[in-house]
């Protein structure tokens, strides 16, 4: 059979394809992924897959290059123009890899995530920072971070907390929320659907006692303030109001009139308002009455004009109260989506509020201790926010309950720093060693290191070592055995375990590795500079001393310690362990 020759359809198909393979892979387009691309497209081109094979290379290469020399807009504009649904297609599934969003209009989508902002985000946080704020930028929507902090009691916010939820929220989704809402700056508006709600006889007060409506709930019999008339109801919702009322906390309730028969006992006749006096840490003693959660986020979301709430299931209750609402007024309650539990193995058991409290007892450091999952300390150990995107949208909106190790966000992270992060040794409990280096080395000796293995554009490391007898620092653990082994990148030695008035003794056996000695991580003594690993054994916090190699890399640098794995520099003498 003759060479086969593609014709104009096929050559415009293979530089389709490899336009789009550069652009989703940062112009690291590779040719087997472009021809699996158009034999999955037209098969009649599968008899001829070893020669298309061999023709579509300059085409990737093209593409790869127009990607590094002019940017992803560059291609992007190349298939704009000659393949626009290419562009339109595989980008968008590759860089979302979430499913379409139920009677979603691009432009109109608008999204929002509501943390109580009584402390910082954690892990479990990231996934609604993540995950809405992916789908607002598939559909060209808005992101809005709303602050729900009309609880001033049982979940008292925090001050500080606004602004590191702002920094965290930003880090995560790589840009700031388009809207930034506080749930207590907007009581006017939830105070004036309150009074509206009342006089339209929504809702009522209810001034039993919270076990005499437990009992009531159970028997669905209704309550005796149901019957007050709207009048009354407003008189006591002034009541409630009013600093020097007859009504302190405890005494009052609003309630919304959803009918004590329900199915469901906790759509009976849910509580929306209630007194409680303790003053917020941003408006202080201004109100006497607070919104519970359900109404104020019920309210929020239709004075937003939020079209979507992605949320986890155990809030399928608070939809259910919450369309009953929407029901009664007349509103079109939002698209609704739930995604179940997942339960990080390592981090199973902590709560923000009991987190608060290990640390004001002095049990962690404060909320960026490398043993809390929160996302300060997350960043503190070098996690990467594109990884833990990839963790999110990797687990997806699934209702199913799911139990993951911390590895599985690990090995992420590690595809995603590996290729910055520059290589550097520490030694932990240095062993001090003299080798003789003789006369097998170019004088003065020295060792030359790749800055990265895999990348070696990003340049060397240089370890002089001088000439003569030189001093090496071995890890202890290295120092024990009595075989041979390799320092990495060097030289096979043998330790003879005696000790002189100068140190422990060694010899060079020879340059080049023989069978399988072992290799063990050192460093030259004039390279070498007092350093502390902070890490975590058996849930302490243990600052392992030890000597790293001089660097001038900034402090927040995520390197990888030889034959250890990843670590972040927190100053120059300290650095924080990420994972192996």
């Amino acid at each position: 059979m003759s060479e086969w020759v593609p014709d104009e359809a096929t050559t415009r198909l293979i530089r389709k394809y490899a336009m789009q393979n550069a652009l989703e892979y940062d112009g690291k387009g590779q040719a087997g992924s472009v021809q699996g691309r158009i034999l999955g497209e037209v098969e009649a081109l599968r008899p001829h897959a070893k020669y298309l094979f061999g023709i579509l290379g300059p085409a990737v290469e093209e593409a790869n290059l127009l990607w590094h020399t002019e940017g992803a807009e560059a291609v992007k504009s190349v298939l704009e123009s000659e393949a626009p649904e290419a562009l339109e297609k595989r980008v968008k599934e590759r860089r979302i890899g979430l499913p379409e969003l139920p009677n979603a209009v691009d432009g109109e989508v608008v999204l929002r995530f509501a943390p109580n902002p009584n402390g910082p985000l954690t892990l479990g946080h990231s996934r609604g920072v993540i995950i809405n704020s992916q789908y607002a930028e598939m559909y060209n929507g808005k992101m809005i971070l709303r602050f729900d902090d009309t609880d001033t009691k049982i979940k008292r916010p925090d001050l500080k907390a606004y602004d590191w939820i702002i920094q965290d929220f930003t880090w995560l989704s790589g840009k700031e929320p388009d809207l930034i809402l506080e749930a207590s700056a907007r009581m006017p508006e939830y105070l004036t659907h309150a009074n509206e709600f009342i006089a339209a006889n929504h809702m009522y007060v209810c001034t039993c006692t919270a076990e005499d409506f437990r009992e009531l709930r159970v028997a669905k019999s209704e309550c005796p303030c149901r019957a007050n008339t709207a009048e009354k109801n407003s008189e006591l919702w002034r009541q409630m109001n009013d600093s020097d009322g007859s009504l302190v906390e405890g005494d009052a309730v609003v309630r919304v009139r959803t009918g004590m028969d329900n199915k469901n006992p906790a759509l009976r006749d849910w509580p929306a308002w209630r007194i409680q006096r303790a003053p917020h840490p941003k408006v202080g003693e201004k109100y006497r009455v607070w919104p519970l959660l359900d109404f104020q986020s019920a309210v929020e979301d239709h004075l937003q004009g939020v079209t979507h709430i992605i949320r986890g299931k155990d809030l399928m209750d608070s939809t259910r109260k919450q369309k009953l609402l929407y029901d009664m007024v007349g509103w079109k309650y939002p698209e609704t989506l739930y995604w179940g539990r997942v339960k990080v193995h390592e981090f199973g058991g902590f709560s923000t509020s009991q987190m608060k409290k290990d640390i004001q007892s002095g049990q962690f450091s404060g909320w960026d201790d490398p043993r809390l999952p929160t996302i300060s300390a997350l960043r503190r150990r070098g996690y990467d926010a594109g990884a833990m995107t990839k963790f999110w949208i990797d687990m997806g909106l699934t209702q199913k309950d799911i139990s993951v190790p911390m590895s599985t966000l690990n090995s992420l992270n590690a595809k995603a720093v590996n290729a910055e992060a520059p290589r550097l040794t520490f030694v932990r409990e240095p062993v001090s060693i003299r080798l003789d280096l003789g006369d097998g080395f170019e004088s003065p000796a020295k060792v030359t290191l790749p800055i990265h293995p895999e990348h070696l554009d990003k340049g060397v490391r240089e370890w002089p070592l001088g000439e003569g007898v030189i001093k090496v620092k071995i890890a202890k653990e290295d120092f024990t055995s009595r075989e041979e082994r390799r320092l990495k990148d060097f030289a096979d030695i043998g330790i003879k375990h005696q000790k002189t008035i100068h140190g422990w003794e060694s010899e060079i056996i020879r340059t080049e590795r023989v069978g399988n000695t072992p290799i063990i991580h050192w460093l030259p003594s004039n390279m070498a500079k007092p350093a502390v690993l902070l890490l975590e054994e058996e849930g302490e916090l243990i600052a392992a001393e030890g000597l790293l190699e001089i660097n001038d890399y900034p402090v927040g640098t995520v390197v990888q310690l030889e034959r250890m794995g990843f670590a972040r520099i927190e100053s120059n003498e300290i650095m924080i362990w990420t994972h192996s």
